[in-house]
């Protein structure tokens, strides 16, 4: 019997960042596959593909000047991304976006950003433990988000100071903070497209509803 292909690919610009995705990946039964964006990069030999936190997304990507809040683009981070997520939906492998990966997979689908939050400290909070829940967000009835959490609320942590504006064509928003942000983004024309605002990351270590959002990406290799 062939062995069920379990390699998810994780794009990366800092190795070091690596770690806790990788971690959240093993603990559901997959196995990352890192790959640094400076590189040549596809999704060869892969079952999935995990787009992680990061830098902001280039402003001119969906047709805006840079804010002053806004950093300094990877424009070679973007460019790889967006390719992987186009050769992804082409072959109908699962992706799970992760706070920037919302975010590109949101502009990828000719959506916008806003690129600064006000007040930002409302989601872009700094705690020693980064899996500290900072905020609620509400899950939309019948998305593929409430069919993973089976509740209508979840406790979230939060580190980003923007977030999903104009939603992108065929996504469809799955959750919001109780300040209307948007938290999560789906697509449901494909077997697996999630992506939220937050890290689950950083709190499956002790945070099992936050796994959830890990097994149900397994279970769709």
């Amino acid at each position: 019997m062939a062995t069920r292909n379990m390699r998810v690919l994780v794009p990366y610009r800092h190795e070091k960042k690596l770690q806790p995705y990788g971690d959240a990946l093993r603990a559901a039964g997959m196995e990352p596959v890192g790959a640094y964006v400076g590189a040549p990069v596809s999704v060869e030999g892969v079952a999935g593909l995990l787009l992680m936190g990061g830098t902001d997304v280039n402003p001119k990507l969906y047709g805006e000047e840079a804010r002053p809040e806004t950093e300094a683009p990877d424009q070679q981070r973007d460019a790889a991304e967006l390719r992987l997520i186009w050769a992804a939906l082409d072959r109908d492998l699962p992706i799970l976006g992760i706070c920037r990966g919302l975010q590109i997979l949101n502009v990828y689908h000719r959506g916008t950003l806003i690129q600064h939050l006000s007040p930002v400290e409302v989601h872009d909070v700094e705690t020693d433990d980064k899996g500290a829940p900072a905020h609620e967000v509400s899950i939309e009835a019948e998305t593929e988000l409430a069919r993973i959490a089976k509740t209508d609320r979840w406790r979230v942590n939060s580190r980003h100071h923007q977030a999903a504006s104009n939603i992108g064509a065929n996504l469809r928003v799955s959750a919001r903070a109780d300040d209307g942000t948007v938290e999560g983004l789906e697509r449901n024309d494909r077997r697996f497209v999630v992506a939220v605002q937050w890290h689950p990351e950083d709190q499956v270590g002790n945070d099992t509803e936050q796994l959830k959002l890990f097994e149900a990406f397994a279970g769709a290799l």
